[in-house]
């Protein structure tokens, strides 16, 4: 017993440690007085058993997929580290390709338990520098598949750019004529009132 309690000591130390690095959490632990490894061991916990149970998971899955992510591929440019950069853009195109997946298997996926807490530990393994999960399913998968499918996809782009163009169009034609319609009743209605 002893000897898990002194592990678990050494674990905590060491996380300290890692902790003095950030300045949120000093505040944090000296206005509350609870130690930051207590306040980060505990915040992870209840994010854990958050998503586990699935309360708000997606919202949080999302937060998850996006801040760490924005932020590091943003001191990736400010910093142009090009290695840096290249990782991103790889981890973005995984995650769009993964997203657009999750879109037309959504009816299935809500029947997979625990569904969102695989999806954030995938998102982690693809995320984390000290994985790279996102360059492996690249350079395994997605590179090969993109490259064959290149024209087919630009063709798609550029078909549903065009309709999208067509239906802007229409949409502002059918907006201009609405409100020239809205403009002329409340002026009839004004007018008329003046006739009273």
């Amino acid at each position: 017993m002893d000897a898990a309690m002194n592990a678990i000591q050494a674990q905590m130390q060491m996380l300290r440690s890692k902790l003095d690095d950030i300045p949120t959490l000093q505040r944090l632990e000296e206005q509350t007085n609870v130690p930051k490894e207590y306040i980060s061991t505990g915040s992870a916990v209840v994010l854990s058993v958050i998503i586990f149970f699935g309360l708000s998971a997606g919202t949080i899955t999302s937060i998850i997929a996006f801040i760490y992510p924005a932020f590091k591929s943003f001191q990736a440019l400010e910093h142009r580290a090009s290695g840096e950069v290249t990782q991103w853009l790889i981890y973005w195109v995984v995650y769009s390709f993964f997203s657009i997946i999750e879109v037309f298997i959504d009816v299935l996926l809500y029947w997979i338990p625990f569904y969102y807490a695989f999806k954030v530990a995938f998102l982690l393994w693809a995320m984390l520098p000290q994985t790279r999960g996102a360059k492996f399913l690249y350079d395994s998968f997605l590179k090969d598949f993109l490259k064959a499918n290149e024209s087919k996809i630009d063709a798609a782009l550029n078909n549903a750019k065009a309709s999208a163009g067509k239906v802007a169009a229409e949409a502002t034609a059918a907006t201009k004529e609405a409100a020239a319609v809205v403009a002329e009743n409340i002026k009839e209605s004004n007018g008329g009132k003046k006739d009273e």
